[in-house]
């Protein structure tokens, strides 16, 4: 069954229940640090309002016991600014109070409910059947017309707000999950050659892209940097000094080695290793090529170095379509922002290019980089979506 979108929902004067992911770095004072994650969902929310929706979100913000685990005033105020209609907030979110805020709406208005996260069933994973009968989707759903999920980036969990309520009512994609589900979906369809970034720090997920997009023949080339690259240099036997190895054995990363070890053997020409590293010696970046590794104690590979950005540079400008998932380095450090920077440039000159979420679009935010085809809003759904997997809230949808 085909997921039924925007396209096919009659909004006028529809009580719609919309999952967003919201979920925001915070300042000292609980201020939003970041609106990046708002304003994706600028699109999605205008349109159901100007369209006469009246429109109860859905979101949560941090993790129980984290210094971000707050209330969602500071996110409502923010919608209300960017917004042309107006957003109130309610603290309560399916109690009789929100119940009412929600029945209380006029065409056009909006209200944010309250952190998904403060009631703990939000936490289990459900069935879609058994996370529409919890408290949260079984008190809420009965003032609700339809369900929109524009969360993608949470899309991965099977929790209440996230799989519940399209067992209840009518469950729609929004914008976002639109756009997400079209290209993470159909990468197969995209120009070739294909050339796929791996790196970061996030070694397992990382590895299981690479395994996947090469068995699938999805990959012609995987371009390895970040904490990616140094398993793969130590999976071909490079010394890349204590400090490194010593960071991958500590992540519980040794077994990766290995699995980059198999990868090599059997996809060895599709795989492309730096050539050089940068390293911080007295303070300062020193690029060392790999033959001339290891590098002196105590010092860790923090970047690709010049030479590997400039061959990656050419496979990228020669590539049909390109995929970033990861960083090249330690981008947070402007000292080792290079080889991240240079190469996230290169790759909006390519035919078509895609930009995974997380770490990868913080960084694209950093360097204030634009000129992609598609910046994935999600990290762990678009990891997911990369490697074939099926995620929760799409199958719920469809469903």
């Amino acid at each position: 069954m085909a997921i039924q979108t925007l396209d096919d929902l009659a909004v006028q004067g529809t009580t719609l229940g919309v999952r967003i992911d919201i979920n925001s770095p915070l300042s000292d004072d609980g201020s939003l640090a970041d609106d990046a994650r708002l304003q994706a969902h600028v699109e999605t929310l205008s349109e159901l309002l100007d369209r006469g929706g009246r429109v109860a979100l859905l979101a949560h913000q941090g993790r129980p016991g984290g210094d971000e685990f707050r209330d969602l005033r500071p996110h409502a105020e923010r919608l209300d600014e960017m917004l042309d209609a107006p957003v109130e907030y309610s603290d309560a979110t399916f109690s009789a109070d929100a119940r009412r805020a929600v029945e209380n709406l006029g065409d056009g208005e909006a209200v944010v409910l309250e952190n998904t996260r403060f009631y703990s069933e939000e936490y289990m994973e459900f069935s879609p059947e058994r996370a529409g009968q919890t408290e949260l989707v079984d008190k809420l759903a009965p003032a609700l017309d339809a369900y929109v999920n524009d969360a993608f980036a949470a899309a991965h969990r099977s929790q209440p707000s996230i799989v519940g309520f399209p067992s209840r009512v009518p469950g729609y994609a929004g914008r976002v999950m639109e756009a997400e589900i079209e290209v993470l979906g159909d990468i197969e369809s995209t120009p070739e050659p294909r050339t796929y970034v791996i790196g970061g720090a996030k070694v397992p997920d990382s590895m299981a892209v690479v395994e996947s997009v090469l068995e699938r023949g999805l990959a012609d080339r995987v371009l390895t940097t970040g904490v990616v690259a140094n398993v793969f240099l130590l999976a071909d036997e490079t010394d890349l000094g204590d400090a490194s190895a010593d960071f991958v054995y500590e992540q519980g990363y040794w077994d990766e080695i290995d699995r980059a070890a198999d990868l090599l053997a059997e996809y060895g020409d599709r795989i492309t290793l730096p050539t050089d590293l940068a390293v911080e010696r007295d303070g300062e970046r020193h690029e060392l090529a790999v033959e001339d590794l290891p590098p002196e104690e105590g010092e860790a590979a923090m970047d690709i170095g010049a030479a590997t950005v400039q061959a990656y540079a050419e496979v990228v400008r020669d590539s049909g379509t390109v995929i970033l998932n990861g960083p090249a380095g330690v981008f947070e450090d402007e000292t080792f922002a290079d080889g991240t920077r240079d190469l996230f440039e290169t790759a909006t000159e390519a035919e078509y290019s895609i930009v995974g979420g997380g770490d990868t679009a913080a960084a694209i935010r950093k360097f204030d980089i634009e000129g992609f085809d598609h910046v994935s809003t999600g990290g762990g759904a678009a990891l997911n979506m990369l490697t074939g997997e099926e995620l929760p809230a799409v199958e719920a949808l469809r469903d």
